[in-house]
């Protein structure tokens, strides 16, 4: 009789466990789902631009990205769109649609990332971009941005 009352115990708090450390994420939206939602709720675009191959680029997904009070502002007040730098299918946004241009043997970039991520003459990874409501340009952020960073430019963007 202990061991069965001892296996539901057990068994029961690993789901309490699991619940404790249940992970919130920030909504991700894709471009076209963006269009969409600005006429009924406008809000600003916050778009995160990366490639797979950039180490800074994972160290914000699993830092920056992770944080709660990052995502609760993100989730609350902004579109959140993720575009791989090197996206290879094609992507229409504003009416144009947007290609993936090959630059050498396996290399390339998304036409899309460049006119978001184009700072000083050159893309660089990660580039976090905000766009207001009219898609227009507000900030971009060419480095690795950490928690306490990433907050304090999300409350002065809302706040300006």
């Amino acid at each position: 009789m202990k061991s069965k009352v001892l296996i539901i115990i057990f068994f029961f708090g690993c789901f309490a466990l699991k619940a404790q450390h249940s992970e919130i994420k920030p909504k991700e939206y894709s471009f076209s789902e963006v269009e969409s939602l600005q006429k009924n709720d406008p809000k600003p675009l916050f778009i995160f631009i990366y490639t797979d191959w950039c180490k800074i680029c994972e160290g914000m997904k699993k830092t920056t990205f992770k944080n709660n009070e990052v995502i609760s502002l993100l989730n609350n007040q902004f579109y959140f769109i993720k575009l791989n730098g090197e996206e290879k299918n094609d992507i229409t946004f504003l009416g144009k649609t947007f290609f993936y241009k090959p630059s050498g043997n396996k290399t390339g970039t998304n036409q899309l990332a460049k006119e978001l991520a184009f700072i000083g003459g050159k893309i660089s990874y990660p580039t976090t971009t905000i766009l207001n409501s009219k898609f227009e340009i507000d900030i971009q952020v060419d480095s690795f941005i950490n928690s306490k960073k990433m907050k304090k430019i999300l409350e002065n963007y809302l706040n300006h």
